[in-house]
């Protein structure tokens, strides 16, 4: 026996040895589900589906264990497009959408990491249920331009409805139900190739009895409520598709800030065609007036010209089509250029020789612009020796010459050309260009001094070429070294004066830039150019920029400095500091790094550290906070029962922690414990004492108590070493019904997810639900299930099984709680077994109420044969209660089993569930089986469990 006891003493002193390294854990994840699910259902070999009615709340939560606490992280997936949810991720525990959309369906996904072993994700599908009004079109088999659908044509009916899951269809005529068969004259039958997207109507040869209401009905089969939806189509000797005239011309030219009325008339269509406008710009302007078949445009822009379409709709042939183009006159970008004698390689204008002045202008609508020409203010006409032309439009659009032929001292002056439209209201454009003996063509030249130009990084920046001629063209930039855009983002920037500016210069703007002139305002000749180097310095980048070394005193501190690039790349200097102090200093080799080493850290050696790399540009700086700060500390989330309680009014909690990286600095010698009630101001603050060394994994327990029913309370735990507080932790901890009654009694009233930690069946049919009266949905069935909770209230929250449609007869549906533990003081088995009282309230209201079962599961045991407390068939619009004693011997679990019955009217609920210590008393008058104890039972009964009383509440 002595050697017995020896070796359960190193066998507990292995496992608490084992427990404090082994409560780091990875992951896992669990997804459970509230909001107005119609139904989940688990998928044997694929995914759970979570099926819910457009418009209604989508509620999922991700249960997470492992430590330290996994970050939580939702993601979505909708079809075979990969999709971030709402444009970004979730990181909570809670996926909460309102009035869910058809487009928010799709592969919901729950990750979550903790940095040890690999993240544990849970998937779960939501199907979201709706159907939209259906819309009947009608199409004739020929002569689609006939006016009427006369006798002797075939007529085809075509109806569709948006849904999921894919609708059914059904069509009447008059009250009559039109089968396939049921009329020789009618067919019914779904296309090929959309297949469960329609269902046609085919009347055949047209005959007078054809001429009726059709009716389409849409249904989804009342899934999630859905009700069907139905439209009416009239199908007379008058039905006809529509047709439409436009009483404007085509196109229209307006001026600028005119307002511009368009009307659309419909001249035929049976039903009465419905008239809409369209743009080509894909939708109307915001300021733009459609009433009826007018579309009013109100102070046009150019912005606005484009292509206007008047469209009319019946559902009957095709809609009907008519479209106008306006045109909004505009004029801009007056340009010229002058062209030496092209038959002389001579590129400047002399006496005797010919010489062309070009003038461009950009005009809308091109066909109205006109030009004219002046010398010295008075009209020019062409003549032998003047002559004007306006070239072809197709090939230099917007363009006029004036040649002048053998050019004379006289011909010296200023010449305009204007521009103006015919249908007026738009200003002229002049553009005087002046022919003299100082005409001549440009040259480029960079400034002494400007090229190569040598800034810092940030500095503004001009560039700068020197342009001489007359007149002076303008003058093009772009980058002469590579094909990379300008700083602006183009490729080419124009500059009057021969400036590039270029504000808050980057290194990435280092190269060359060319400047060249251009034909316009100048001479139509070679291009002249030249080209300007930038040299951009910048201080190093280095490495790294910020770093927090944490470390215990007398402990050595190595800190290093590393240059990534500069300009210039020569280095000239670094230097060490402390706060203000100078440590050290020194100039680079050929290494790239410096390095820094307190040999042995004492207290006047914390604080920040830099380290300051220098060129010509400036410093870049490296930065290391040295601190004996600990580390905070890591909340242990899956104590096991953590809340217990011992007086009515409050509750204890045991916190739990570790202690992250305890040898990264000194000692821990308290820890210091700020409570707060949620909504208070006010901190309550305590020091924990730590004697000894804290371990990596070690957990630490403190408990709380003397905490208010129901009250939340917000916690912070700061680590204290030689140095002083470390970073600090805070979590929340709420109170809910205990989930593991080491106590006098346990109690969940489904107020609150996660439901007391019940779950649900993985091998049933379909699940439990919690609502309450106030969100549940009478839609759904009427005459079944409960108008309150237990206690009357329409706020408070129950469990009951939906049995609308998809359910059947049969099927079923468990919730399981959590386990619980008969924990015996003699290690080698319980042989008093204890006494529980299990109870719970019912509501099984409906003609089709099936049966209610409880069961008992042990851990370790095979399942029960029977249920120990079962019910059926309708007990009336009550609650009430149910009470069964139980003698497990070993840890066990109750499950709740609801069974549907024959029809839709037969939803269960259950409330107020209730394990107590004892035999139950009081047991109500029920009609109920319950299941017989075995001998063996009989014969606990009977003995005395001294042996097996607990002190509930206490450790």
């Amino acid at each position: 026996m002595d050697l017995i006891i020896s070796v359960l003493g190193i066998l507990t002193l292995l496992l608490e040895g084992i427990s404090c390294q082994g409560v780091y854990a990875p992951p896992t994840v669990r997804i459970v589900h509230s909001g107005h699910a119609c139904n989940v259902e688990e998928e044997r070999h694929a995914e759970r589906v979570y099926t819910i009615r457009e418009g209604e709340t989508l509620e999922l939560t991700c249960l997470v264990t492992g430590h330290p606490r996994p970050q939580i992280r939702w993601t979505k997936t909708a079809g075979s497009v990969s999709d971030r949810f709402q444009d970004s991720s979730v990181f909570n525990e809670t996926l909460h959408i309102t009035k869910i959309q058809r487009h928010q369906g799709g592969r919901y996904y729950c990750k979550a990491e903790n940095g040890l072993g690999s993240p544990a994700i849970k998937s779960i599908r939501v199907d979201v249920y709706f159907l939209d009004d259906p819309v009947v079109t009608v199409h004739q088999s020929v002569g689609e331009a006939k006016e009427q659908f006369y006798y002797e044509r075939t007529v085809f009916l075509r109806c569709m409805a948006n849904s999921n899951p894919p609708v059914r269809y059904s069509w009447h005529r008059g009250r009559d139900v039109l089968s396939q068969g049921s009329d020789k004259g009618v067919e019914i039958y779904e296309p090929f190739f959309t297949q469960g997207e329609t269902k046609i109507l085919k009347l055949k040869n047209l005959r007078p009895q054809d001429y009726a209401n059709y009716s389409c009905i849409a249904s989804v089969r009342n899934v999630c409520g859905i009700s069907d939806r139905n439209i009416v189509f009239k199908l007379t000797n008058k039905t006809v598709s529509p047709s439409i005239k436009l009483l404007v011309e085509d196109p229209i030219v307006v001026n600028p800030g005119q307002t511009v009325s368009l009307v659309c008339i419909t001249t035929g269509g049976e039903p009465k065609p419905t008239l809409s406008w369209v743009s080509s710009s894909d939708s109307l302007p915001e300021k733009s007036v459609v009433k009826g078949g007018t579309l009013t445009l109100p102070a046009i822009t150019s912005d606005e010209a484009g292509v206007y379409s008047c469209v009319a709709t019946n559902n009957v042939g095709n809609p009907a089509k008519k479209s106008t183009t306006i045109v909004v006159r505009a004029m801009k970008k007056g340009r010229f250029w002058i062209t030496p004698d092209p038959y002389h390689n001579d590129d400047n204008i002399q006496i005797g020789r010919e010489v062309k002045i070009s003038c461009q202008v950009e005009a809308t609508p091109p066909e109205e612009l006109t030009f004219g020409w002046l010398k010295n203010g008075r009209a020019l006409r062409s003549s032998e020796r003047m002559v004007i032309t306006q070239t072809d439009p197709d090939t230099s659009p917007g363009t006029t010459n004036l040649d002048i032929i053998d050019l004379k001292f006289t011909d010296f002056g200023t010449y305009t050309c204007v521009a103006a439209l015919k249908g007026g209201g738009i200003p002229e454009i002049s553009i005087d260009v002046n022919i003299s003996s100082t005409t001549v063509p440009p040259n480029l030249t960079v400034p002494r001094g400007k090229s190569p130009l040598v800034v810092r990084e940030g500095d503004t920046v001009e560039l700068e070429c020197l342009v001489s001629g007359k007149p002076k063209p303008i003058i093009l930039w772009s980058r002469a070294d590579k094909e990379a855009p300008m700083p602006d983002g183009t490729l080419q920037v124009e500059s009057y004066d021969g400036v590039l500016r270029i504000v808050n210069v980057s290194r990435e703007m280092t190269g060359s830039y060319r400047c060249q002139t251009s034909q316009f305002n100048g001479f139509n000749v070679k291009p002249r150019e030249a080209v300007v180097e930038l040299i951009v310095q910048y201080p190093p980048t280095v490495e790294p920029v910020s770093l927090e070394m944490r470390q215990g005193l007398g402990r050595p501190v190595a800190m290093n400095c590393r240059v990534l690039r500069a300009h210039p790349s020569r280095v000239l200097r670094y230097e060490w500091r402390l706060g203000n102090r100078l440590l050290h200093a020194g100039h680079f080799d050929q290494s790239d790094e410096t390095e820094y080493t307190v040999k042995s850290l004492n207290r006047e050696g914390w604080g920040e550290y830099t380290c300051d790399i220098i060129n010509e540009a400036g410093a870049g700086r490296c930065t290391f906070l040295v601190t004996g700060k600990a580390y905070p500390p890591e909340f242990y989330y899956d104590t096991y029962s953590p809340l217990w309680q011992n007086r009515p009014r409050v509750y204890g909690f045991k916190l739990q922690w570790t202690q992250m990286n305890p040898n990264a600095v000194d000692r821990i010698v308290a820890y210091r414990l700020g409570i707060r009630q949620m909504g208070q101001q006010r901190w309550w603050e305590q020091e924990i004492t730590v004697e000894g060394t804290i371990t990596k994994g070690e957990l630490i327990t403190h408990n709380l108590t003397e905490l208010i029913k129901p009250e939340a309370y917000e916690v912070r735990l700061t680590p204290i070493t030689r140095f002083g507080e470390g970073d600090s932790t805070i979590r929340i901890i709420t109170y809910s019904a205990p989930v593991n009654p080491h106590l006098r009694e346990f109690h969940c009233s489904f107020e609150e997810e996660p439901i007391c930690m019940f779950t649900q069946d993985k091998n049933d049919d379909f699940d439990w639900t919690r609502h309450s009266a106030a969100t549940r949905d009478t839609k759904y069935t009427p005459n079944t299930g409960p108008s309150g909770d237990r206690s009357g209230s329409k706020q408070g929250f129950y469990m009951y099984i939906e049995t609308s449609r998809p359910r059947k007869e049969g099927e079923v549906a468990r919730l399981v709680s959590p386990f619980f533990n008969v924990a015996p003081k003699n290690p080698y088995g319980i042989t008093n077994p204890p006494a529980y009282c299990f109870s719970f309230f019912f509501h099984m209201y409906g003609k089709h109420i099936g049966t209610l079962n409880a069961l008992l599961r042990q851990k370790g045991q095979a399942a029960t044969e029977g249920p120990t407390w079962s019910l059926s068939g309708n007990q009336g619009d009550h609650w009430k209660q149910a009470k069964v004693s139980i003698h497990p011997t070993a840890s066990f679990q109750v499950v709740l089993e609801g069974i549907r019955g024959p029809g839709i009217e037969g939803d269960i609920a259950i409330d107020d569930v209730t394990l107590e210590e004892g035999e139950c008393r009081d047991l109500p008058a029920v009609n109920l089986r319950s299941a017989a104890p075995s001998t063996s039972a009989h014969i606990w009964l009977l003995s005395v469990t001294l042996a097996m009383t607990f002190r509930w509440g206490h450790r």
